[in-house]
């Protein structure tokens, strides 16, 4: 079958446009339509997790073109105010027809940003699923860079989100406890409102999300929530946790970094939203088997020691553990999957579940029937203050201070550290904490009264939360 696809670029004035032939080597999509799997397949148990998960890692790995879909559609210079990872007509930059890079368009697949498994390795150990230096951090949405230091103070002022990339071990460990949060929560508002002018607060799995009260109307008073939105979902995914669910993340990634818009959220399987003359870029399958793939990932582990079970004691004794939660512990094993749309309702409407106790994940069970994720977080925003603040024009003063308890499992291997990688080391990051207004300051002050001898033994113990070894090694050698 014959792909014809007409590509304009515009540059020094004139109009430049190939024609392009899939039957030309190396033309065609990258991925091929033979390794695609359909929702079909999942929901009917026609495929093993192994199959499906094959065909997670190649939306992950695969690195997008043209005739997959990748990028936006021709510029149209009559929409100058209508350019999104929604609607397309993005710019490029010089007009170069292919990539942005300061709003997206910076990769053409997952694997570019997530593949540094351990930096304390000289040279860096790689794999699938890692993390990102930070030359691959995300330049989100800003309008202005003053690269030039207009001001003469040392401040590149820029208005966007740097954002560097985590890595994505554990995954579904965290999307399980998220979800059982949110259940909690909800159940905790619908008491609210069949018990009006009666206090409710909010905790679930030992955290604390503020209080809400209802009145005689049904109306919901949450002014009082924190650490969450007021819908009370919780979100762990994004450095702003903004995020329910892997899957959800995924649309959002993928449409921002390559131009790939999943049919479920971008009108279906025939819409062109980006306007590049493909559509079903990503479709309902290739979705699942992409979040399926994630949330299958292996997760970090803690090598522990007499030394590390000092630090960690001291760790919970200057009150780090306040946010940083050792431990998670769900009431269930199994992490289901389900559409984008109604995380109020995390386990209705779904069409695939997961074993989580079981390989490649291997989560700890426990003896309540479900399992064990140490992550250290308590899934929660927190205000880390003004010197940590960014400065996002689309965000408020308190969303730009607040940022998600970053999980501290695989810590030792995945220097740099904090949101846009500033912090070269871990004391550095430690020291970071202690600002105005950060939540955090105390915990740091303690860690700075310490003698050396008690620091070292809490970085001791933070330097034994170790990445896996040899993820995704299934798979690889499978192919």
């Amino acid at each position: 079958m014959k792909f014809i696809s007409t590509i304009s670029f515009i540059g020094l004035g004139l109009a430049v446009s190939p024609i392009l032939h899939a039957d030309l080597v190396g033309e065609g999509p990258r991925l091929d339509p033979g390794d695609r799997i359909t929702q079909e397949q999942i929901a009917g148990g026609e495929l093993s997790l192994d199959k499906i998960r094959e065909a997670g890692l190649l939306i992950f790995s695969t690195p997008f073109n043209r005739f997959d879909g990748y990028g936006d559609g021709e510029h149209d210079l009559s929409e100058p105010d209508n350019h999104s990872p929604d609607t397309g007509n993005r710019p490029t930059l010089q007009g170069n027809g292919v990539f942005l890079r300061t709003n997206g368009l910076d990769s053409q697949n997952c694997l570019e940003c997530h593949t540094i498994v351990s930096n304390r390795t000289v040279p860096a150990t790689l794999g699938i699923g890692g993390g990102g230096g930070f030359s691959t951090s995300a330049m989100f949405r800003p309008i202005n860079f003053d690269m030039i230091d207009e001001n003469f103070d040392g401040h590149a002022e820029y208005d966007g989100r740097l954002i560097n990339p985590l890595f994505l071990f554990g995954a579904g460990g965290i999307e399980l406890v998220g979800r059982e949060m949110t259940l909690e929560l909800q159940a905790l508002k619908q008491y609210a409102l069949d018990n009006p002018g009666t206090i409710v607060s909010l905790d679930t799995k030992s955290v604390n999300f503020g209080t809400i009260i209802a009145d005689e109307h049904g109306n919901l008073n949450t002014s009082n929530v924190e650490g969450i939105d007021e819908d009370l979902i919780v979100r762990p995914f994004g450095r702003k946790g903004d995020n329910a669910s892997v899957r959800e993340f995924d649309v959002t990634a993928l449409a921002f970094h390559l131009g790939m818009q999943a049919a479920e959220a971008f009108g279906g399987e025939y819409a062109d939203a980006d306007k590049d003359g493909i559509t079903n870029e990503i479709s309902v399958g290739d979705l699942s088997a992409l979040s399926i793939f994630i949330t299958t990932l292996e997760h970090p582990i803690e090598v522990e020691s007499r030394k590390h079970r000092q630090g960690r004691k001291l760790f919970s004794d200057i009150g780090c553990a306040e946010c940083h939660r050792s431990d998670m512990v769900t009431e269930r094993k199994t992490l289901p999957y389900k559409l984008t749309g109604s995380p109020e309702a995390p386990f209705t409407d779904t069409f695939y579940e997961v074993d989580l106790s079981k390989g490649p994940m291997f989560f700890k069970p426990t003896n309540n029937g479900g399992i064990a994720v140490p992550m250290f977080s308590d899934l929660k925003r927190h205000d880390m203050g003004e010197e940590l603040a960014e400065s996002a024009f689309f965000l408020n003063e308190q969303q730009n201070r607040e940022f998600i308890t970053a999980r501290l499992w695989g810590v030792a291997d995945t220097a740099p550290y904090l949101h846009d990688g500033r912090a070269l080391t871990l004391v550095e990051a430690i020291l970071l904490h202690d600002n105005p207004g950060s939540e955090a300051s105390a915990a740091a002050q303690n860690f700075k009264v310490l003698s050396e001898g008690q620091q070292n033994k809490i970085l001791n113990f933070l330097m034994s939360l170790r990445m896996p070894e040899d993820p995704v090694v299934d798979l690889i050698g499978a192919r």
